[in-house]
C-alpha cells in the first residue's frame, strides 16, 4: 500500500511561510476558485488568476508554475482526507474489507469528490497531466493493490481501466446528459464487480 506522503513527499521539510507570502497564496487560491466556478477551468489562464488576485505575474509564478498546479493546491485537502480514509479509515473504504467491496467504496467516494470538485479536478488533470498528478498516482497504486489482492490478471491494466470512468470530462459529460449520482455510482459498482469477479485467467 502506498505511503501517506505520496501526494506531498516534501511535507514537513518546507520552511516557514512568510506572512505576506501566505496572504498572497490565499488571494491566489481564492481568485482561482472563483474563476474555476464561473467558467470552464480549461479556459482560465495564469494572467486571469493574477489579475483577479491582484498580484503580479512574478509573484504568481514563483509559487505556482501552471493553472494545474493551482487547481492541485485547491484540491489537496480534499484528496488528502480521502487518502487518509483509504490508508487507515474504517472498512470498506479503509483496510479490512474484501478487495471488491473496497473498490466499490472507492468509487462511491470518488463520485462524491467529483460531484463537489469536478471543476478543480478538470483544471488539474487536462490531457496528459491527468496521469502525472500525485493524486492520480495514489489512486493508481491503490487500485493496483486491490486488483492484485483480488487475484485479477494484469492488475496494472485493470487499474487503469477502472480509473478511466473517473476522468472529470467523462463525469461532467455524463451529468450533462442527465445521469444522477446514484445512477453513476450504480454503474461503476457493476463495472467494478465485473472486473474483479473472474479472478486470474486459467
Amino acid at each position: 500500500m502506498v505511503g501517506r506522503d505520496l501526494l506531498n513527499p516534501a511535507a514537513g521539510s518546507r520552511p516557514a511561510e512568510r506572512a505576506d507570502a501566505g496572504r498572497n497564496r490565499q488571494r491566489v487560491l481564492a481568485a482561482a476558485a472563483r474563476l474555476f466556478a464561473e467558467r470552464d477551468p480549461r479556459t482560465v489562464t495564469m494572467d486571469d488568476v493574477a489579475k483577479q488576485a491582484g498580484v503580479g505575474r512574478a509573484t504568481l509564478y514563483r509559487r505556482y508554475p501552471s493553472i494545474g498546479a493551482i487547481a492541485e493546491a485547491l484540491l489537496d485537502q480534499h484528496e488528502r482526507e480521502l487518502q487518509e480514509l483509504i490508508i487507515s479509515g474504517p472498512p470498506p473504504l479503509g483496510p479490512g474489507a474484501a478487495p471488491p467491496d473496497r473498490l466499490v467504496a472507492f468509487y462511491a467516494a470518488m463520485v462524491q469528490l467529483l460531484h463537489s470538485h469536478a471543476a478543480l479536478v478538470l483544471a488539474s488533470e487536462v490531457g496528459q497531466a491527468r496521469f502525472e498528478t500525485g493524486a492520480y498516482r495514489f489512486w493508481r497504486l491503490h487500485l493496483r493493490h486491490l486488483t492484485r489482492a483480488a487475484g485479477v490478471a494484469d492488475p496494472e491494466v485493470v487499474a487503469e481501466l477502472l480509473l478511466a470512468p473517473l476522468a472529470p470530462e467523462v463525469f461532467l459529460e455524463t451529468r450533462r446528459f442527465g445521469a444522477s449520482l446514484r445512477a453513476i455510482e450504480r454503474s461503476l459498482t457493476q463495472f467494478a464487480r465485473a472486473l474483479t469477479a473472474a479472478g486470474p485467467e486459467a
